[in-house]
């Protein structure tokens, strides 16, 4: 039985994926004036003044949206524009258009070649037709067009040279005078072999994403996965960010102050391709947070998250089961007999290194990172995220599938849900749904109700089934790709999960047996190891986290060490 309840969990949704680019980019305009105005205090009749003027609208439809903003929650959707019943410019566009015009605009407007709009809206009919779809109006290429970054499409159009009149003058990073006003986001691979939790084996490196505040040099975010970095990894990293951490801290068990936390102006990233995904950018234009990217060959944009990282690496590197910068460093070092840290145990050793940092004086700002911060926030609480939920939702990665009378089916994977049952009496006259799933679990997706108004929680239609990775099904799909098997069902899929991880579990034991008798015919002089009276549990971890006599003269760096140079 599936439950009915389900329905209590849903995610309230704001209009990211379903409003048309050029109705966005007027709410986004209208966030940018309304926003600073309701935050002065009490608007006077000069500032109503002259936020009409900048949105071209009339003094009453300031105070309307005012209003909106007060009673809504303080993001760009509240002042989305009201739809028409239809007329000249007010009706929506299918998904499938606006996605036909995207990648037009990608492969023959945002080239060097400078196709003019005339030619792209010629493009764009003929790949409509083709599929059988509506042509759009030239007005409305034209509007998605003006709805483009000017210094983007300057770029791809032009060239960098060309975009530069459009930075900052002489490429200078701007200066920044207050908490939050910008975070530098950035990812690295930690210098560690981890060990998995039930078996302690070695299971590689993990990557860490870290989110420094430049005015403060607070760490405001930090994210621990075994998944390559990814528009997720950005997406975890904000979560964390701007919501109290405290409750996290108490799941660690970690008792240290981690007071900040706030939403970002400005968010800058690495300028790489896997970091711009639809989710990232509608979700910060939501919130209101700015999105950035270092520009190419300019190293000093984003060089101050790389020194915080890389100074976290040098005190990693004094943990057992480091890797070091590079082999020559690491020498005869055993990496992998040496590891001792699950992931859980690295994410909490770090949270207590962190606290230490934010307590030590900066040598370039001259205080401690935690007195910098807290003088910054005197005159203002950033603002925070209660329900971290809801945050991360509007960060997940977008699918888009029909609804039949079984559900949705994903990846050969099928979900359902009561909560489904009215929409699928009418699902003939709904269009694709938008999905929302976390690559770290699929065992549930957040579908979009058709009036946009929140996500609902689906489960796996076969609740039985165990949850699972997104790469974890990939790698499950390819082994019955190379077994043969043209078509893959759901129960395949799942029985191929479960002898995979069977298998890994058979080669984790044996492992295990292996490292013991190694490590005792090294303790007996290479004699045959005696039998025991009384096996040893194989899970069994002595207290201090030396795994079974390994790296007894390597015991964790403390986090509390002084660093002289952050």
């Amino acid at each position: 039985m599936h439950d009915e309840a389900v329905g209590e969990d849903r995610v309230p949704e704001r209009g990211l994926l379903t409003v048309p680019d050029e109705v966005w980019t007027v709410a986004v305009r209208r966030a940018e004036v309304i926003g600073p105005l309701t935050a002065a205090g009490t608007a006077g009749e000069e500032a109503v003044d002259a936020a009409a003027a900048q949105l071209g609208v009339s003094r009453r439809q300031v105070y309307v949206l005012l209003r909106r903003w007060r009673e809504g929650r303080g993001v760009v959707s509240d002042l989305i524009p009201g739809r028409s019943s239809g007329g000249r410019g007010g009706q929506r566009l299918a998904a499938e258009v606006e996605e036909v015009i995207r990648e037009v605009l990608r492969k023959h407007y945002l080239t060097r070649q400078r196709k003019t709009t005339a030619a792209v809206h010629r493009e764009v009919t003929r790949v409509c037709r083709a599929h059988g779809l509506p042509v759009p109006s030239r007005g409305a290429i034209v509007r998605r067009i003006a709805g483009l970054d000017p210094r983007a499409e300057k770029t791809a159009r032009e060239g960098a040279d060309a975009a530069r009149a459009l930075e900052s003058a002489g490429g200078q990073v701007p200066p920044i005078t207050g908490v939050l006003e910008q975070v530098q986001i950035d990812h690295t691979v930690v210098d560690l072999i981890v060990v998995d939790e039930r078996h302690r084996l070695p299971v590689g490196r993990p990557y860490v994403t870290a989110g420094i505040d430049v005015f403060s040099r607070c760490i405001v975010g930090l994210v621990i996965t075994l998944e390559a970095p990814s528009a997720l990894s950005v997406g975890l990293c904000l979560a964390h960010m701007v919501t109290d951490k405290r409750a996290w801290l108490e799941r660690l068990g970690v008792e240290v102050p981690w007071p900040m936390a706030g939403k970002p102006g400005e968010l800058y990233l690495d300028n790489a391709a896997e970091f711009k995904s639809e989710a990232l950018r509608r979700g910060c234009e939501e919130h209101g947070i700015t999105l950035r990217y270092r520009p190419p060959g300019r190293p000093h944009y984003g060089g101050i998250v790389e020194r915080v990282i890389g100074t976290l690496m040098e005190m990693v590197h004094e943990l057992p089961g480091t890797t070091f910068s590079n082999p020559a460093q690491r020498g005869s070092y055993d990496s992998e007999a040496r590891a001792v840290l699950t992931v859980a145990e690295l994410e909490k050793w770090l949270a207590l290194a962190v606290a230490s940092y934010h307590g030590q004086v900066h040598g370039t700002t001259g205080q401690t990172p935690q007195a910098r911060w807290a003088a910054g926030i005197e005159h203002g609480t950033p603002t925070t995220v209660a329900n971290e939920t809801a945050f991360l939702v509007d960060f997940l990665p977008v699918i888009r599938r029909t609804l039949s009378r079984t559900g949705f089916v994903i990846d050969h994977v099928r979900y359902f849900s009561d909560a489904l049952k009215p929409w699928i009496a009418r699902r003939d006259r709904l269009d694709r749904f938008v999905i929302r799933r976390d690559p770290r679990d699929i065992s549930r997706i957040w579908v979009l109700d058709p009036d946009g108004a929140s996500y609902l929680p689906v489960p796996y239609r076969t609740l039985s089934h165990p949850a699972v990775s997104v790469w974890e099904h990939r790698a499950a799909v390819q082994r019955l790709r190379e077994q043969g098997r043209a078509q893959v069902d759901e129960e395949m899929l799942f029985r191929m999960v479960e002898q995979m991880r069977t298998l890994t579990n058979t080669a984790a034991s044996t492992t295990r047996k292996a490292r013991r008798d190694a490590e005792r015919r090294s303790r007996t002089g290479g004699a045959p190891p005696a039998e025991p009276a009384a096996a040893p549990p194989p899970d069994d971890i002595p207290p201090d986290g030396a795994s079974r006599g390994r790296a007894a003269d390597a015991g964790p760096a403390a986090p509390f060490e002084v660093i002289e140079q952050w």
